[in-house]
């Protein structure tokens, strides 16, 4: 079965986030690198988990039982089908599966890189509320755009893209002089972020990968397809919907 993945996340690396140094001008503490906030944490080993679940116990069939439940299909919808709890579930729990080791890697990666300045800004119980609203905005433009579609969405990117997509409205500035870092200052308006050169050149730079993977540049016929449109609706809501997150 063909899995349509959300890992078309940039390249660009983690020093994409600018630190905040400190009142005397010297340079951020550096922290460990597995510093994660906790709730972040839990996500990641519930991401982990599940796909260990796939790749060593499961085996083809339970793996494609779990899929057909729990990850988030299109035509599920629009098909001669009834709407069951799974119907009601997958918009969410699509988020939690990944479609190879890679997969996973480059999700967790920017897990971290992203979602622990997010989650120690607005604490644990809005970081859960801000990865469902993530998810559920990444899974709704991609049903939009493809509402008969039968190729399964899992993968973490659209909430991961929500959270860069919040991360730009604070021009990537991460205040490292406390001991649980986060992203710095008021939320930038509008205007202003898009006068950031830091902001605009992510922008782009995380567009045209975007387009590049979802178009299959350079992929064989055989790779899943990229779901490059979930991503937007995921940035979308982040970049929009953070000041309703914020505390």
């Amino acid at each position: 079965m063909d899995k349509e993945r959300d890992d078309g996340a940039p390249e660009a690396g983690p020093d994409v986030v600018n630190d905040i140094p400190n009142e005397a001008g010297e340079p951020p503490r550096r922290e460990p690198v597995f510093n994660l906030a906790p709730v972040v944490t839990v996500f990641a080993l519930a991401c982990i988990g599940i796909f260990a679940l796939q790749a060593l116990w499961l085996g083809p069939q339970g793996e494609a039982w779990l899929i057909l439940r729990f990850a988030f299909l299109p035509i599920r919808y629009t098909g001669p089908y009834l709407l069951d709890a799974y119907a009601a579930v997958s918009p969410l729990t699509y988020s939690f599966l990944h479609g190879g080791i890679a997969h996973l890697a480059v999700n967790m990666i920017w897990l971290a890189a992203f979602g622990s300045p997010l989650a120690n800004r607005i604490g644990a119980m809005r970081f859960v509320l801000f990865w469902g609203a993530g998810a559920l905005a990444a899974a709704g433009l991609h049903f939009v755009l493809h509402p008969l579609s039968a190729a399964p969405l899992v993968g973490a990117s659209g909430a991961i893209s929500a959270m860069m997509g919040a991360a730009a409205r604070f021009a990537f500035q991460v205040d490292r002089r406390q001991p649980k870092p986060s992203f710095a200052g008021p939320v930038w308006p509008i205007p202003m972020v898009l006068r950031s050169r830091t902001v605009l050149v992510f922008l782009a730079v995380w567009m045209v990968v975007n387009l590049v993977t979802g178009l299959g540049v350079g992929a064989s016929p055989d790779s899943p397809q990229i779901a490059w449109e979930a991503h937007i609706g995921g940035f979308l809501l982040g970049f929009f919907a953070i000041r309703l997150f914020d505390r």
